[in-house]
């Protein structure tokens, strides 16, 4: 009796140790948290059956009984616990598990059309402790900053009176704050950013999450309010793990130790050319790591948002053609600008985590589709145009409102957070795969 009572603790240890180990996975049948309804979709729905278009509701009813992410983008920590505690509580009514995106950051989004986030690093500490709190012992997804570390403020073109230096070290405290405060609870996932498959070569994003702390980490996520089809992303997500693995492996050690710059990308590889564009060259780098991963195995797991690439990325190269007939400058600005309220996208894989790929956690709704990415105008930098080269009536003539305008819409965009009723009507339509079977 003496030997089992001693040795009782030692099986408790054991058996909690395996529980936190089990609880931090994501098994194929995870039913995820569906939201509320997002502001202005009940509206488009209402107005469209009034007007007998009861596809297209049925369309818009069925994207929103989707299972999606819910943003966290500011307010008190006494707020944003309160929020938390609420979905959490509605979540588990739904015996589902909720997936945050939390989107405070100091110095958020460059100042561009999703500018703010707190106020300072205590700030930011603070909003983050609260967070973690209010998520408790619950299993709860969490997506740590889009665009916080693929677009660090020394990216950010700031004037030289602006110390970026600085701003990115405390950009990395913030970020490596959050993942510890969160990872600390026995079932919350966090993940990090690494921008998307069109952006940083893979050592240069595998360099940035290290540095904020992606071991601690569940995992990363990428194509976050983007459009890139997964077939890329899961290619790209998967050689950023790889180079991972390479860049820590002690049984390899050596020079390669820590210098992820290595790394072979979706825009460079010795053994080829290599397009980020064109899929069927990324066979180079898939050729260098074959060969040089040696026994290293990767390990971290990473997410999609698969929310709005069922149609893949907008090729604003057609702009150049007629009838448009732009010029090559106006189109290099429209292809710059494509990931702001690109026409003619898609939802895509709904949120799922029976992915198929062992390192790919799940495909999530993780931008909300219908929502604004903001004004998309010449003003802003996203769009230009020759309106002596293309127009039609009714667009403004005056340069002040054409400076306002989003001519591949036809119509002013609203403001980012905003829903964007043609934007969510064309995304559910074009849907791949289809949301509904008519």
């Amino acid at each position: 009796m003496r030997r089992i009572r001693s040795t009782l603790p030692l099986l408790l240890l054991a058996a909690a140790t395996l529980s936190s180990q089990t609880t931090r996975t994501l098994p194929a049948n995870t039913r995820f948290f569906t939201p509320k309804p997002a502001s202005g979709s009940i509206p488009q729905i209402e107005n469209l059956a009034e007007h007998g278009q009861f596809k297209n509701a049925l369309l818009i009813a069925a994207m929103e009984a989707t299972p999606q992410a819910v943003w966290l983008t500011g307010g008190t920590p006494s707020e944003v616990n309160g929020t938390v505690v609420t979905v959490m509580r509605e979540a588990t009514l739904e015996r589902a598990v909720p997936i945050f995106v939390l989107y405070n950051i100091p110095g958020r989004d460059c100042g561009s059309y999703s500018a703010g986030g707190a106020e300072d690093t205590p700030t930011y500490e603070a909003w983050i402790s609260a967070i973690s709190t209010a998520i408790g012992d619950q299993k709860a997804v969490v997506l740590v900053e889009p665009d916080a570390l693929a677009n660090l403020p020394s990216d950010c073109g700031y004037p030289s009176t602006v110390n970026s230096t600085q701003l990115t070290a405390d950009r990395y405290t913030q970020v490596n704050y959050a993942v510890t405060t969160l990872e600390a609870k026995p079932q919350t996932l966090v993940y990090l950013d690494a921008g998307n498959s069109d952006w940083h070569a893979v050592g240069d994003m595998a360099t940035r999450l290290v540095a904020a702390g992606i071991f601690k980490a569940q995992g990363f996520f990428s194509n976050v309010s983007n459009y890139r089809l997964s077939t890329y992303e899961t290619h790209f997500d998967t050689w950023i793990s790889e180079c991972l693995a390479f860049g820590t492996n002690p049984a390899d050690g050596g020079w390669r130790l820590g210098n992820y710059g290595y790394c072979a990308s979706q825009y460079y590889s010795p053994d080829g050319t290599v397009d980020p564009s064109n899929i069927a060259t990324w066979t180079y780098s898939d050729q260098w790591y074959a060969a040089n991963l040696g026994t290293a195995v990767p390990t971290t797991h990473f997410i999609v948002d698969t929310s709005r690439n069922g149609q893949g990325p907008l090729d604003a190269s057609v702009y150049a053609a007629a009838p448009y007939d732009q010029p090559a400058a106006v189109v290099q600005t429209l292809i710059n600008g494509s990931w702001c309220n690109p026409p003619g996208r898609g939802l895509g894989t709904r949120t799922t985590a029976n992915t198929s790929v062992p390192l790919l956690d799940a495909y999530l709704w993780v931008k909300t589709p219908g929502q604004s990415d903001g004004t998309c105008d010449a003003a802003g930098g996203a769009r230009a145009w020759d309106y002596t080269a293309y127009s039609l009536p009714g667009w403004p003539t005056d340069p002040t409102a054409q400076s306002l305008f989003d001519p591949l819409w036809g119509l002013d965009d609203p403001a980012a957070g905003a829903w964007f009723s043609q934007q969510a009507l064309q995304l559910a339509k074009q849907a791949n795969p289809p949301l509904l079977k008519f």
